[in-house]
């Protein structure tokens, strides 16, 4: 019988394996490996770097000089901006700084009245050593009482600052002077003040304008006079006013509207007194007080008698705590000129400075007169300030044109001069009224 041939595969059990087998054996294994090393090693198992082309001189500083604008503008942008954010960083530091100061001076000054009263209502004690012995100057504040007038009392929760504020009493008669003088009080930045309006008209035009407002409900005497009188007739009014705003517990600083603010008031208050005014007085005697000695030639060698003097208060600008003797003395001039044909001014200085005597009981406020160069009358201004070159150089904090009736004329005059530097402004215009 013929034997069966069997191929190469078939015969692996039985001898050695032949060379066809290992090459493929060979192959495959080659294949798992590669699979192995490319898995390990994506990118490759020898890394080659190839330096880059040397730039050439011309190239180099072309891109120095395209790249240099470039990264100049950025820093100078960059610059801007660091100096933009540290500027109001500086100027929030300087607002931290004079808020700060204001609070120190309002905790010294309630610190020096709290001993006052403490020490003159207190328990009973023997006087100090020569010279040590204060007597009390300020009064305490009355208990606010919110049911006088509740509408009142929001409308001034939202606009004083610390208790305290600007009042103004105006009808539509001085709407332009209105606008000046508001525009003044923002220019400095004050916002705790109110214009309490005496007819309609002038409570739509401050809201036209933004000017805080306050329209009472007066009786028709007030209403009245508050409608269509003048001057004199309106600023007697606001002794009947400022009563509830007292009563409320606030302090008011009364402004007629005459007047041209370029300094925050509140910031040079001594808040010491029940009433702190300024002066018509001209110079440091009509406004602080002197020694006028009368001549009588038939008394002989009692021909000189001395005699005290002091130019009056203005009571279109003074500042009123809320205290009983300040209550006291707006139902005092209140009541006055209800029944007097009475100029307000001369019976609210009456009424602060008349002492008592047989058949009556003057009045027990304290008072403060207001330093005459920084709260200006427009007699000290136009007769003295202008034509000092020293004095010109003074800041007040307002000046009021109380002594000259072309009021518009000068209180323009006035801002053209501190607010905007014309050094000419007050040139054209005589010291007195023409």
């Amino acid at each position: 019988m013929a034997g069966r041939r069997e191929g190469p595969l078939m015969r692996i059990g039985n001898g050695p394996p032949s060379r066809g087998y290992r090459i493929a054996l060979a192959v495959a294994i080659g294949i798992i490996l590669g699979c192995v090393v490319a898995f390990l090693f994506p990118d490759g198992l020898f890394r080659f770097s190839f330096p880059s082309p040397p730039l050439s001189h011309n190239t180099t500083k072309l891109i120095q000089v395209n790249a240099a604008p470039c990264e100049s503008l950025e820093r100078t942008n960059i610059l801007k901006s660091e100096l933009a954010t540290l500027s109001e960083k500086n100027a929030e530091l300087k607002q931290e700084v004079r808020e700060l100061t204001m609070k120190l001076q309002l905790a010294e000054q309630r610190k020096d009245q709290a001993e006052k009263q403490f020490l003159a209502l207190g328990p009973k004690h023997k006087a100090g050593p020569f010279g040590t012995v204060k007597s009390l100057r300020t009064n305490p504040a009355v208990t606010p009482d919110e049911s006088v007038n509740p509408r009142l009392a929001k409308i001034l929760e939202k606009v004083a600052v610390r208790k305290e504020l600007i009042v103004a009493l105006a009808n539509s008669y001085v709407e332009e002077m209105v606008e000046i003088w508001s525009e003044n009080i923002k220019r400095v930045g004050i916002t705790n003040y109110l214009v309490v309006a005496l007819d309609d008209e002038m409570e739509s035009f401050c809201k036209s304008k933004e000017v805080p407002v306050y329209q009472g409900n007066f009786d028709e005497g007030i209403n009245s006079i508050g409608r269509r009188g003048g001057n004199h007739a309106v600023s007697g009014l606001k002794f009947h006013v400022l009563r509830e705003f007292l009563q409320l517990g606030y302090s008011v600083l009364l402004s007629d509207v005459d007047i041209i603010y370029l300094q925050n008031p509140f910031d040079h208050l001594y808040r010491d007194s029940d009433v702190e005014s300024m002066s018509d007085g001209h110079n440091n005697m009509t406004a602080y007080g002197y020694d006028d000695v009368f001549d009588e030639p038939q008394m002989g060698w009692a021909r000189y008698a001395h005699t005290m003097r002091i130019w009056v208060y203005n009571s279109g600008f003074f500042y009123i705590r809320p205290t009983i003797p300040s209550i006291e003395l707006l139902d005092r001039v209140a009541s006055r000129l209800s029944r007097e044909n009475a100029w307000d001014q001369r019976v609210f200085n009456e009424e602060l400075f008349i002492p008592s005597h047989p058949g009556y009981y003057g009045l027990h406020a304290s008072r403060r007169t207001m330093d005459m160069y920084l709260f200006m009358n427009s007699n000290v201004l136009f007769k003295t300030v202008r034509k000092d070159a020293n004095l010109r150089k003074l800041k007040p904090v307002i000046v009021h044109v109380n002594y000259h009736p072309d009021k518009l004329r000068r209180m323009k005059a006035v801002m053209e001069f501190y607010v905007n530097g014309d050094q000419n402004a007050l040139d054209p215009l005589p010291d007195g009224s023409e």
